[in-house]
């Protein structure tokens, strides 16, 4: 994918606010993010899509289009996502925007959206996504950290429970996934 890699240095250098990962994430990344959406009901979301390496793989399992909302900041990205996955709707939103789109029982929110060390920004994505997602749904975030990058302290305030999903070596710069979901009870 040449072409989404020049159009993300390109959004990168002229938008570095919006565009915070030095590469576009691997395939091998795409995959272990994905996992299990094939096996999810309902309505699914993906904050923070840029190029659409997760869109892809989403899709590849079997995901049906009109079955996913991709929220994205960047115009540049959101008009190359409409153009590559028609079917799919692409709206030009911030991830704190999820509960305001209209969608319930959201049954996966696939997640691309820095939120390391940022707890404003943890309890305005994560815990809004959790607003609208079904019991038993569940939230998985990229980080380049070795830890969670949703706190300790917000998982308690959220209800979470998290799970490392692992870690991708093929991906630059190495990443780790991150599944959570709300805690029983």
């Amino acid at each position: 994918m040449p072409r989404d890699f020049a159009v993300f240095l390109g959004e990168m250098i002229r938008n570095p606010d919006e565009v915070r990962a030095i590469a576009p994430s691997s395939a091998a990344a795409a995959r272990l993010m994905t996992a299990g959406v094939e096996k999810v009901t309902g309505p699914l979301v993906e904050i923070g899509p840029g190029t659409g390496v997760f869109t892809k793989a989403i899709l590849a399992r079997g995901v049906a289009p009109e079955r996913l909302t991709l929220l994205e900041l960047n115009p540049r990205f959101c008009d190359d996502l409409r153009e590559k996955f028609p079917g799919v709707t692409v709206l030009n939103r911030s991830a704190e925007d999820i509960r305001d789109i209209g969608l319930t029982g959201v049954g996966a929110v696939i997640s691309g959206v820095p939120v390391l060390a940022r707890p404003d920004l943890q309890r305005a994505v994560v815990g809004r996504a959790f607003e609208v997602m079904a019991p038993g749904a569940f939230f998985t975030q990229i980080t380049y950290a070795n830890s969670s990058p949703v706190t300790p302290a917000m998982q308690a305030e959220l209800g979470l429970s998290a799970v490392k999903r692992g870690t991708v070596w093929a991906n630059l710069p190495p990443a780790r996934v991150f599944e959570y979901r709300r805690q029983p009870g």
